[in-house]
């Protein structure tokens, strides 16, 4: 049997998460997931600007895949023990071996830059961008409720990775960084 896309419970402004309880879709909560959802969906953009059979490509895949199951844990019912999908145990380690991977291909940071440059690497620094903010939600929902802190780390981590992966991506592209002129 298929999922109903409608299911009309949210049309009064609520939604329900996993375990049934219902929260206002202002919620603070809700909000943090939310932004995962967006922070994901603009992921998939971004690997639309990287080849088939990059490296980047299939991290970026397995950070999607990392952000369902984190986006399940803050659409859960805290006070509820629900069964929920595992939280990526490695991800802030593999974040950080590609970031230094890229890293290593790429000329020292001497300067500030300016998102930009070209398609791809504007659009990563978006992703970047709202990866923050979702970092900053789920801080600021973590200050009144149980939040497992291993989703900021991977949040703080990832925005790192984005910041880098933007400028992997100029540079795989012969783009110059736009340094910032203060």
């Amino acid at each position: 049997m298929a999922l109903k896309i409608y299911t009309r419970t949210g049309d009064k402004g609520t939604t329900a998460l996993f375990g049934g309880k219902r929260l206002p879709k202002s919620d603070l909560r809700i909000e943090a997931y939310g932004t995962l959802d967006e922070l994901n969906s603009w992921l998939g953009l971004v690997g639309c600007y990287l080849p088939e059979g990059d490296a980047a490509k299939e991290e970026l895949l397995a950070v999607q895949h990392w952000l369902f199951a984190t986006g399940a844990h803050l659409a859960a019912d805290p006070e509820k023990d629900l069964s929920l999908p595992a939280l990526p145990e490695e991800g802030v380690t593999r974040l950080e071996q590609w970031i230094d991977r890229m890293e290593a291909a790429l000329p020292p940071l001497k300067n500030f830059i300016l998102p930009g440059g070209s398609h791809g690497v504007a659009h990563c620094h978006v992703a970047r961008a709202i990866c923050r903010r979702a970092e900053r939600r789920v801080v600021a929902l973590a200050q009144g409720e149980k939040v497992d802190m291993r989703i900021v780390h991977l949040l703080n981590r990832l925005s790192d990775y984005l910041f880098v992966l933007a400028r992997w991506m100029g540079h795989q592209a012969g783009v110059d960084e736009i340094a910032w002129q203060p």
